[in-house]
């Protein structure tokens, strides 16, 4: 039942239409080609790149993973366990800019499947 899920396409890098085919040629987001994506599902077709300029719109997506991520680390670190901010902010940015390519292709996923019925009987 979780492999027939949006959620589940996001996760594990799979088509938000039959759960099957990768999205991304690469399995892993620190790799040096991280954006390379399929034009079309490998198994059943669904078109990735519905029209020019599609994923614009991942930016904010994008933006929305990174404010819950700076607020999550922000209360376990700062509030929880009473870490000074400016340590915090010290660690903070190398791990935001590590975490990019993830951040990317996660968004990216999240974007087309808000667009995309699943349908895991497809092909």
């Amino acid at each position: 039942m979780f492999t027939n899920s949006r959620f589940y396409s996001v996760v594990a890098n799979k088509c938000p239409r039959c759960h099957q085919g990768d999205f991304f040629v690469k399995s892993s987001a620190f790799s040096k080609n991280f954006d390379q994506m399929h034009s079309h599902c490998p198994h059943c077709g669904e078109n990735f790149t519905p029209e020019p300029g599609f994923y614009w719109a991942s930016m904010f997506v994008s933006y929305a993973f990174y404010t819950i991520y700076c607020l999550l680390t922000f209360f376990i670190f700062v509030q929880w366990l009473q870490i000074d901010l400016d340590y915090y902010l010290i660690g903070l940015v190398p791990t935001l800019i590590l975490l990019t390519p993830f951040f990317f292709r996660v968004a990216r996923r999240t974007w087309l499947t808000l667009f995309v019925a699943p349908n895991p009987k497809v092909a």
